[in-house]
C-alpha cells in the first residue's frame, strides 16, 4: 500500500508562556500544503525499513515512521513483519512538520491494512505520544493550535486559489535553537481575531513568534522574506521555527534566481 504524506505551514505562531513543564504555550493554525513524502508499506519476510530522497540525519529505525510500527506492536495490535519505503521530498529542520505527517500516515495505513480498528481519536492519542504535531495529520484539515500545540480546534480558513512559494536555505534551525531566545508574551492582536481579517490585511498582525529570535541568527532566512515581498506577496511568513519561509500570491511567481541554492516548491493551493 503506497500513500503521500503531506506537510503543513504555520500561519502566525505565538508563544504565550513558558510552562512549569518546561514547555510553551502557544497559538497557531496549521494548514495542510501538498508537498508530499512518498511512503509504501508492504508484507515481508521480515522487518525492513528503507528510506531515499533527501537525506537524513537519523537512522531508519530512529525514524517516527518506524517508532509508529514499535509503538502499535507494544500497545498489542498485531503488525506482522513489514517492508517500509519512505521517500523524502519535504526537507527536514524547515518547520514543515513532515516526519510528524509521516508518523500519522503510516499509522493511518497501518490500521487500514491489518483491520486496527483505531478511531481518529485513538490514533491522535497514540501520535501525540510521538510529536506534539504528529496527530494533526490524522484528520489533515486547518486547525486552531492551543497548548503545547496539540489542542486542536477546527478553524473556517481557506487559502484556496492563493499561489504559495515556499523556500528552504541550507539553514538547519533546531527547535531547541528557536525556544532558546524568545520572549514569550502576549500578542497586540489575538491569532483567532487575525485569521477573521482578509489575507491581504495579515501582513504585521499575523505574526510568527520565532522570527524575532531565528532572523538575527540566520540572516539568510530573513533575506527570503524580504525577497518574497519585493516581488508582491500578498503575505510572508517563517513556517514553524524554520528554517523554511513562505509566501502567499495572487498570480504566479518564482525566483528570479538569486536562492538558486534553496529548496524551493511552489504551487497554486487547492
Amino acid at each position: 500500500m503506497k500513500t503521500l504524506p503531506n506537510c503543513k505551514i504555520n500561519l502566525g505562531l505565538n508563544i504565550l508562556s513558558r510552562r512549569t513543564d518546561g514547555y510553551h504555550n502557544l497559538h497557531t493554525v496549521f494548514y495542510p500544503i501538498p508537498l508530499c513524502d512518498e511512503l509504501q508499506v508492504d508484507e515481508a519476510q521480515a522487518d525492513e525499513m528503507i528510506v531515499g530522497g533527501i537525506p537524513l540525519d537519523s537512522s531508519p529505525t530512529d525514524n517516527l515512521v518506524w517508532r509508529v510500527v514499535c509503538l502499535l506492536r507494544d500497545k498489542g495490535y498485531h503488525i506482522p513483519p513489514v517492508r517500509v519505503n519512505l521517500t523524502k521530498h519535504i526537507p527536514s529542520g524547515a518547520g514543515l512538520g513532515g516526519g510528524s505527517s509521516d508518523a500519522a500516515f503510516m499509522m493511518k495505513m497501518l490500521n487500514e491494512m491489518f483491520s486496527l480498528h483505531l478511531s481518529d481519536e485513538k490514533m491522535e492519542e497514540y501520535l501525540s505520544s510521538l510529536g506534539a504535531d504528529c496527530a494533526v495529520f490524522v484528520r489533515n484539515r486547518p486547525v486552531f493550535a492551543e497548548g503545547i500545540g496539540n489542542i486542536f480546534t477546527q478553524i473556517p480558513v481557506s487559502l484556496s486559489g492563493m499561489y504559495l512559494l515556499l523556500a528552504k536555505p541550507s539553514d538547519h534551525i533546531s527547535t531547541r535553537e528557536a525556544y532558546a531566545a524568545v520572549s514569550p508574551g502576549e500578542p497586540a492582536m489575538q491569532l483567532r481575531q487575525v485569521m477573521t481579517l482578509p489575507i491581504a490585511e495579515w501582513a504585521g498582525r499575523l505574526v510568527n513568534d520565532f522570527e524575532r529570535s531565528v532572523f538575527p541568527r540566520h540572516p539568510r532566512v530573513a533575506a527570503l522574506l524580504d525577497r518574497f515581498y519585493e516581488m508582491g506577496a500578498v503575505y510572508a511568513s517563517m513556517s514553524g521555527s524554520g528554517s523554511a519561509v513562505f509566501a502567499l500570491f495572487q498570480e504566479p511567481a518564482s525566483f528570479d534566481g538569486s536562492f538558486s541554492d534553496c529548496f524551493i516548491f511552489s504551487c497554486r493551493l487547492p
